[in-house]
């Protein structure tokens, strides 16, 4: 929790110190509330040999805030830009199946074992298991799936219907989306885990031996 709030705070913070103080410059803003979430990503990289997905958040946020403003300021682009964040981030679900583990897997693990040793090994181990790597795949794709699905249908609102509608169904959707998609993986992951239990305490004993 403590690490959220830092991820939330400070690049607000910075965002309002660089408006007031360094340029009115909604870029130059952006570029500096990206400096934490920059440094500690690299930091928890280079130190810990991991990534914090929350600082991978952020950064996304950021950047897709800062892509918008490249887009300009229309009526219909000013409702586009709210919902581009989605958008990006469904990419990056996707475009993370490419790499040996997916973006929901480093989720899953922050959440789930936090910063606990014994719980990380055990998160870690589970890797190993099939069920598991297809379950942090599919996990990954349905929050990819999920959240293009609701930049899509942004999009069609924005160019079908009137301002006023979009701002009255949008917020709607996305936490209607967001909110059902989190019940579901919130079943699916106690399902599985309660499957792996058996399987990671007899990894880990393995380890141990």
């Amino acid at each position: 929790m403590l690490d959220i709030g830092l991820n939330a705070l400070i690049p607000f913070l910075l965002y309002r110190f660089s408006k007031r103080y360094i340029s009115p410059s909604e870029f130059t803003a952006l570029l500096m509330a990206t400096a934490f979430p920059m440094i500690k990503s690299i930091f928890d990289v280079v130190r810990q040999g991991r990534l914090d997905p929350v600082s991978v958040m952020v950064l996304l946020g950021i950047g897709a805030s800062a892509l918008a403003l490249s887009f300009g300021s229309g009526p219909r682009i000013l409702l586009i830009r709210e919902s581009l964040f989605t958008g990006v981030f469904g990419l990056a679900c996707f475009a993370s199946l490419l790499l040996p583990r997916p973006m929901m897997f480093y989720f899953g693990r922050r959440f789930v074992a936090g910063d606990n040793e014994r719980s990380r090994r055990g998160f870690e181990a589970s890797w190993a298991l099939p069920e598991v790597r297809f379950g942090h795949r599919l996990i990954t794709i349905v929050w990819g799936s999920v959240y293009l699905g609701e930049f899509a249908i942004r999009l069609v609102l924005v160019y079908t219907v009137s301002a006023a509608i979009v701002l009255i169904v949008s917020p709607i959707l996305l936490g209607g989306f967001t909110l059902l998609t989190l019940i579901w993986t919130f079943r699916y992951v106690h399902t599985l885990r309660e499957r792996a239990r058996p399987k990671v305490a007899e990894i880990l004993d393995r380890d141990q031996t």
